[in-house]
This record gives structure tokens, C-alpha cells and sequence, in this order.
């Protein structure tokens, strides 16, 4: 979350042309080469790393990447960037992992949710957002109104998918959700959802924020659950994601949990040279050893 030197550009639709299939508007389930003129989104650019955060999503949408039709395990996965509801950091925790899982044969689709509004007039658009970082509680505030937003975007993402699995050329038994940081609370919310439609064949929280799911009680026939964090994660969702594990476990549901001694937050696809790196090989041999690579 903390503020980087960023260029400001109006944002109609970033992706990697060489893999981006369809762009899908998720309000109207129709196809878009590039988001309506009135849409407010913008993105930043790291003048440094050169990767890119999505700011003022007001209409969700999905970026569907496609792998050879041959080398197709017919799996579907959500991706969900992270950003405390008010960003999504595009790049880190979405393209870049829509890539990897497009290499081993998964269709992925990386979905903008709503977002908190951003004054895109400021100096430094970001500041803000870094000076709540140091105040969790009213982050916590700003952001509540917009997270149940969020999460009917990540429902309305998975019954999208399923709805349209023989054009999407997928399996709609297997349509699974991965999310980082607040994209892991909708991670989270879809396992914990009682909707058929909504409701993934697998999900993935990574170091997700939990606390609005505390109180919750695990679902009859739990989905399956991978999540990883860092121990010094800069928020301390560790402990939470230890305690999600542990009511997953104590339900009798399948989970698999990840701790890293080292990472902080937002560890997402970057190279640190720890072993916090090698997550994503993790998450894969998990979905491999639950069949939804075949």
C-alpha cells in the first residue's frame, strides 16, 4: 500500500494482447473491445517496475485469457487482484498469475470489481490510501460499504463463468477462484457461499483479509481451500488465515495451509529469492492433486 512515483493515464482496457481472448462487461454479459467512454476507471503505471494499478472501477468486467485448445484442461479460474477495496494491483496480482496458469493449461480470467472512489484531481492519488494503511480501523471504515459490492461481483463472476462454460470451452464442475489480499476476502466469501451458482468447485485466499467472515460458520460440503501468507505479514492476516485453516479442518473440509517465514504482504508473482516465491508452484501441485489439471 505504500505510495510509489506513478503515471496517470485514462484506463479503457489493459491487457496483454497476445493472451487476452475477450474482454467481457459483467453488468451485461456482452463482450467489449474497450470499457464505455463514461467508465472512471484509470491506471497508474510504476515509472520504476512498470506495473500498473486499476483505480475507480465502477463497472466489473472480466479479461478472459485462453490457453490452446489442446493443452486446455478444461478448469476454469477467477482471479481476483488485491487493493483494500480501493486499487487493483493489475499486473502483480492478475494478469501476470493468468499467465501462469494459462502455461499449464487453465483458462483464467482475471475480474475488476467495484472499487471505494479515488480523487483522481489529488497530487498524489495513492497518499490517502497510504496514510489508512497506517490506520487499519478506518481503512477498515472507508472501505466496508464497498466490500459487499465486491463480493456480488465475485458472485456474479463465477455464475457468469458457469453460465457460458461451452463458450468459454470449459467445464462448469470446475470453476474455481483465486484472490489476494481484499480480492481473497471475495476468494472467501465465495467458499463460504450456500449459492450453487456462486459457489466455486475450489477456492484460494492469499493473505486474504478475513474479519468480516469471523463469525461465519463453514458450509455443509465445504469447498476445498488453499491459502497461503507470509508470517510477517503486514497486516498480520496470518493469524486469521491460520484460523480460517483451522475452522475448515475442524468441519471436516479439505484445506491446505501455507505459512512463509518471510514475504510481508502483497507478495503476489514477485521475486524476492525466498521461498515465499515458489507459492504458485504450491497452489498447482494442490489443484493438480485434486484432478482439476485433467
Amino acid at each position: 500500500m505504500k505510495s510509489k512515483l506513478l503515471t496517470i493515464a485514462l484506463f479503457l482496457g489493459i491487457h496483454d494482447i497476445s493472451l487476452a481472448q475477450r474482454v467481457i462487461d459483467l453488468s451485461s454479459g456482452k463482450d467489449t473491445a474497450a470499457l464505455p467512454a463514461n467508465n472512471t476507471e484509470f491506471v497508474m503505471t510504476d515509472s520504476i517496475s512498470g506495473n500498473r494499478t486499476v483505480l475507480n472501477v465502477t463497472k466489473p468486467s472480466l479479461t478472459v485469457y485462453t490457453p490452446e485448445k489442446e493443452k486446455s484442461n478444461k478448469t476454469a479460474i477467477v482471479i481476483c487482484p488485491g487493493g483494500a477495496f480501493h486499487a487493483l494491483d493489475i499486473d502483480n496480482e492478475g494478469y501476470s498469475v493468468a499467465k501462469l496458469l494459462v502455461a499449464k493449461g487453465y483458462t483464467a480470467i482475471v475480474l475488476k470489481y467495484r472499487l471505494v472512489h479515488i480523487n483522481m484531481e489529488a497530487a498524489n492519488p495513492l497518499a490517502e490510501l497510504g496514510k489508512l494503511a497506517n490506520d487499519f480501523k478506518m481503512l477498515e471504515k472507508r472501505m466496508a460499504p464497498d466490500v459487499p459490492l465486491a463480493i456480488a461481483d465475485g458472485k456474479a463472476a463465477i455464475a457468469y463463468v458457469k453460465k457460458n462454460a461451452a463458450k468459454l470451452g470449459i467445464n462448469p464442475a470446475k470453476v474455481g477462484i483465486v484472490g489476494f489480499s481484499a480480492g481473497g476476502t471475495i476468494a472467501a466469501a465465495m467458499a463460504y457461499s450456500e449459492d450453487s451458482q456462486s459457489r466455486p468447485a475450489f477456492s484460494a485466499p492469499i493473505y486474504a483479509y478475513l474479519a468480516p467472515f469471523d463469525r461465519q460458520a463453514v458450509p455443509s460440503n465445504a469447498t476445498p481451500l488453499f491459502i497461503s501468507v507470509a508470517a510477517d505479514d503486514d497486516f498480520k492476516f496470518d493469524s486469521n488465515s491460520a484460523k480460517l485453516y483451522q475452522k475448515w479442518k475442524n468441519s471436516g473440509a479439505s484445506a491446505e495451509l501455507h505459512i512463509y517465514a518471510k514475504g510481508h504482504h502483497g507478495f503476489g508473482t514477485k521475486k524476492q529469492n525466498l521461498p515465499v516465491d515458489h507459492w504458485f508452484d504450491r497452489f498447482t501441485d494442490w489443484l493438480s492433486f485434486l484432478g482439476f489439471d485433467r
